[in-house]
């Protein structure tokens, strides 16, 4: 009896796994989409909210590198090396601001001030509009996976 728990257990666990890494498939590059997403809608709004003060430098973030970064890595930010045992582990690093860079401005205001309204406003809503299609997307997604596991 205690070997049929077993396998019955083992086989169980292998169906779960199974399941995991279909349902892991199905959302993995759409939930990195999302958060990174996200992360870059504050990044815009602090840029927007700052727009009047002086030395503010506008910053974004590499979407595209960022969320291929993700994929290969399943973290966004670098690595860092250490070239002798002595150097301190960088462990506390958020990674996703070592994605996060200065923008190079198109016209400089005369107070430091880097951020141009117009092109903040048009990527911020570039950006949400993005995010919502994501949302769209893996609304389908699961949807669909629930008339699968229906069979409907």
């Amino acid at each position: 009896m205690d070997r049929f728990l077993q396998c019955y257990g083992q086989r169980k666990l292998n169906r779960n796994r199974h399941a995991m890494s279909i349902i892991e498939r199905a959302f993995s590059i759409h939930d990195d989409a999302l958060m990174l997403r996200s992360r870059r809608a504050g990044i815009l709004a602090s840029n927007i909210a700052n727009a009047d003060t002086p030395n503010y430098k506008a910053r974004d973030m590499d979407f595209s590198a960022l969320l291929q970064r993700m994929q290969q890595d399943g973290e966004p930010g670098i690595e860092l090396k250490r070239t002798d045992e002595r150097h301190i582990a960088a462990t506390d690093i958020d990674a996703l601001e070592a994605g996060i860079k200065y923008r190079n401005p198109m016209m400089p205001s005369l107070d430091g001030n880097t951020v141009d309204m117009q092109m903040e406003q048009a990527r911020f809503a570039e950006n949400a509009l993005q995010y919502q299609t994501s949302l769209t997307f893996l609304n389908g997604k699961i949807r669909s996976l629930k008339l699968a596991i229906k069979g409907q």
